[in-house]
């Protein structure tokens, strides 16, 4: 299943993610792969997370469809001007991989090399909107003719055009969380068909924000990153805008001796309390893969 047909059946939909390596061996991601099949409509594929060098989201995707699981092809403006990311949107499309999410992406000088440097050509709007140009026929290509004078706004592509679903990303916990709807809905209007959403840890704050939203024309996708410790938990408060981790989750997770048992009930009791706020859940285990079947089966899910 893929992301729009998950969309068009109306039901509950769950979206994993898994990261390629600092590497070339690409089997690993694979495996971390398979914790997800027959569970979720799509396996975000992450695009030089962080901004840490690693294998492509493209070659990671092309893995996961060539094992027979979903991948959502992740792709950040951080990197590679208009041409190159329109360019391996074909590419993808060329591969078989039609369900793309798309980033602004975290600044280099967060990564592992620093004096990199950044390109932000576009932005997450501007490439939604590139994106959905391309599934038309045309491309970004604007200039002057000099033959004939006349601007040209788009060139052709060959034969059949990609058929792209198109997704996006809100931090429903910024403060103010105004600027981050408006821009949601800009990302709505460019084209954007499902929308995962930064880590959530308090229901109670996101259904504030899901109320801020009201209705839209997409499904929401309440993200969960698996918490593991809590120094993690610190960090993530620490250095994660609009991520807060509350107390009583530290709690849970001081003690080591039975601390992934916990992880793992604390999680679903989270999605639970979710569930009737959103429209899915964006799973993001960090490394816990294995953890993920047990949270969604005392999830329901």
């Amino acid at each position: 299943m893929g992301m729009r047909e998950a969309i068009g059946s109306g039901e509950f939909i769950i979206t994993g993610e898994v990261a390629p390596p600092k590497g070339c061996h690409l089997e690993h991601m694979v495996e971390e792969g398979e914790y997800y099949r027959g569970r979720v409509a799509g396996i975000n594929v992450t695009d030089i997370q962080s901004s840490v060098m690693r294998a492509g989201s493209l070659v990671g995707c092309l893995k996961l469809k060539e094992a027979g699981l979903p991948p959502v092809l992740q792709m950040v403006c951080r990197d590679r001007n208009r041409l190159a990311l329109q360019s391996e949107l074909l590419s993808a499309c060329a591969l078989g991989i039609e369900d793309v999410l798309c980033l602004t992406g975290d600044h280099t000088t967060l990564g592992d090399h620093p004096q990199a440097k950044p390109v932000f050509d576009l932005d997450s709007v501007s490439l939604i909107k590139a994106a959905k140009r391309l599934t038309e026929g045309k491309d970004m290509a604007y200039y002057k003719d000099f033959r004939s004078g006349d601007i040209v706004d788009g060139e052709e592509l060959d034969g059949d055009p990609p058929d792209f679903c198109l997704g996006c990303v809100v931090n429903p916990g910024a403060v103010p969380i105004e600027p981050q709807i408006y821009k949601l809905m800009k990302k709505i209007e460019a084209g954007a068909e499902f929308c995962q959403t930064q880590a959530v840890y308090d229901a109670v704050l996101f259904e504030e924000f899901m109320t801020k939203l009201g209705d839209v024309p997409i499904p929401i996708l309440a993200g969960v990153v698996v918490l593991k410790s809590p120094m993690m938990a610190k960090y993530m408060n620490a250095n994660v805008a609009g991520v807060k981790v509350p107390e009583w989750m530290m709690d849970e997770l001081k003690e080591k001796e039975g601390r992934v048992q916990r992880s793992i009930e604390m999680h679903a009791k989270l999605i639970t309390e979710l569930k009737p706020l959103c429209q899915g859940v964006h799973m993001m285990p960090l490394g816990w893969d294995k953890h993920v079947p047990a949270i969604l089966d005392l999830a329901g899910l």
